[in-house]
């Protein structure tokens, strides 16, 4: 199929990769854009793939805790003036007490969607409201990153230490994990994962000549540390590198998490 130039362009703002081998890339993988992006990685040259957002609108996230419940709205917007603007604070604020009062996040939208249409003529400009949402648990601790568009909420067990467990929820933000556990890394992750691995790797004229039994414990040491670096209690703490998430709070402690981002 015909490669357009948005596709390209597209390809080379979520990888860093040169005109040529996007559209390279695209061209093999007939106009699939994740398949392009697997191609450059297999060729080592796509350094910012494996992590890419392509999230770019303005906005901002709240969140409000009450009692064992944290709520949580974010709401994308065209520019960053509107984002920071006391309206536009007012309406978050009034989402999450429709969310508060609503028995479900369904509802909670349904409501909120209606309120939108007054609020777009305050504002004026359009948005749109991507979560409204609610958080229950033992303990439930949650952060919002100073710019307003990267938040996450931890739920975890009774006596579980909330000074620690707000620090967890900033380690959130700021490392994106997939997962809670590396076992939680699904099988069809790590076969892509390792895919690609040993594509790069036979890329490499440092390894050519090596045996295969060689190669193949190399690998199985990078996926050991693929799961471990995007699983939330074995990667290591921000707060203190020396020691893993788990480590610091406890293996047992944190039930789940939720990172969120405009």
């Amino acid at each position: 199929m015909a490669v357009t130039m948005e596709q390209i362009k597209t390809l080379r703002e979520r990888t860093l990769v040169g005109f040529a081998d996007c559209k390279n890339a695209l061209t093999e993988a007939d106009g699939d854009m994740d398949k392009a992006i697997e191609l450059l990685r297999k060729k080592g040259i796509a350094k910012a793939a494996k992590r890419a957002e392509n999230e770019t609108s303005e906005g901002k996230i709240k969140m409000l805790e009450v009692g064992g419940t944290t709520y949580v709205v974010s709401v994308s917007c065209e520019t960053d003036f509107v984002a920071r603007n006391d309206v536009f604070d007012g309406m978050l604020a009034a989402f999450l007490d429709i969310r508060k009062a609503a028995a479900s996040d369904a509802e909670a939208m349904e409501k909120a969607e209606i309120l939108k249409t007054d609020y777009v003529l305050k504002i004026g400009e359009n948005f749109k409201i991507n979560l409204l949402t609610a958080f229950s648990g033992e303990i439930v601790a949650s952060y919002v990153h100073s710019n307003g568009k990267v938040a996450s909420v931890v739920v975890a067990k009774s006596g579980t230490d909330m000074d620690k467990l707000r620090q967890v929820a900033m380690h959130v933000t700021a490392t994106a994990p997939e997962v809670l556990r590396p076992e939680d890394i699904s099988d069809e992750a790590v076969a892509r994962e390792k895919d690609i691995a040993l594509a790069q790797m036979q890329e490499d004229p440092k390894n050519a000549g090596k045996p295969a039994e060689i190669l193949e414990k190399i690998i199985d040491g990078k996926m050991k540390k693929f799961r471990e670096e995007n699983a939330l209690l074995t990667q290591a703490f921000v707060v203190n590198p020396e020691q893993t998430v788990g480590q610091a709070i406890g293996m047992d402690s944190v039930i789940s998490f939720a990172r969120f981002a405009i």
